[in-house]
């Protein structure tokens, strides 16, 4: 009954699994981001599935060098001889008053890196086939959840299934405007597009699901239809999914264009802690709204 085991850790994503299981399967382990990412490690080039969960994202700096130097890289420097089949969840975002050191959006550098399969799901039903997946490939996958998302409830099938990655989930459909997002930002990509809609105005609203692989064909086939292009990002503006976005369509897709692309995001500072400054820093669905409405009025 107590302990913080018992409980599923401080977010309470394993709750009921140490009951289930038992202490062989289920480890409740001391705060050292490197100890738990260095085991899981060891475990999947041993023949395990290991999930690992870092508490905060933001301290995935201090167990680096087992993401970036081991897991990311025993696939190809074995020469495809070994399998590192490791999960890692990590929780991550602002908008919870966490401040600086626990809100923060790291999506950006481990997407980056090769080796590594990236995975931001947006509904609770897309939790479960892409978590699914993510145990079932042979490959290292970072599984991010959105801190604010928790909350959030939907319909889940009971059945058993898998989300394929690289394979994105048009929500809404449009002619006039694609807008790309994952995580907590893709509701507000929906809520904008829906008042949109009521004024005659059609968005396709893309969530990516995964930032690695990358689903360039859903973006650039609805940008061919739409010519128009907003991206929205949780991430600082400097070198984050958005401008990797923008220079793709950019680079594949420049002749539909018929305006710049736009991308929201946060402002190129840490995370504010006061409620006010936290949410001035934030993208939201009026600042959405407004680079929408941009790219409509580009002549």
């Amino acid at each position: 009954a107590g302990g913080p085991e018992a409980i599923g850790g401080i977010w309470k994503t394993s709750e009921g699994l140490f009951g289930k299981f038992g202490p062989n399967r289920v480890i409740d382990t001391p705060i050292s981001e490197s100890a738990i990412i260095g085991a899981a490690s060891g475990l999947a080039l041993s023949g395990k599935r290991p999930v690992a969960e870092i508490m905060f994202a933001d301290f995935v700096g201090v167990c680096m060098d087992q993401i970036w130097n081991q897991l990311a890289k025993f696939r190809y420097m074995f020469g495809g001889k070994s399998r590192c089949p490791a999960v890692v969840r990590m929780i991550y975002g602002a908008g919870r008053n966490a401040a600086g050191q626990h809100s923060q959006s790291v999506h950006q550098f481990l997407t980056g890196m090769p080796g590594l399969k990236v995975v931001m799901p947006s509904t609770p039903a897309d939790v479960k086939g892409l978590l699914a997946a993510a145990i079932r490939d042979d490959d290292p996958v970072i599984f991010l959840e959105h801190k604010a998302l928790y909350p959030t409830t939907g319909d889940v099938p009971d059945e058993d299934y898998t989300i394929p990655f690289g394979h994105a989930r048009l929500t809404r459909a449009g002619n006039d405007v694609t807008l790309v997002s994952f995580g907590l930002l893709l509701g507000y990509c929906e809520q904008v597009a829906d008042k949109l809609a009521a004024e005659g105005i059609g968005c396709d609203v893309i969530d990516l699901r995964t930032t690695s692989p990358l689903d360039e064909e859903a973006i650039l086939d609805s940008v061919e239809v739409t010519g128009r292009l907003v991206v929205v990002d949780e991430a600082p503006p400097r070198c984050n999914i958005a401008t990797d976005i923008i220079a793709l369509v950019a680079n594949k897709g420049y002749e539909a264009l018929k305006a710049p692309p736009q991308a929201v995001t946060p402002l190129h500072t840490p995370v504010p802690f006061a409620r006010e400054l936290e949410s001035a820093y934030l993208p939201s669905p009026e600042k959405i709204e407004a680079a929408v409405r941009k790219t409509l009025a580009w002549k």
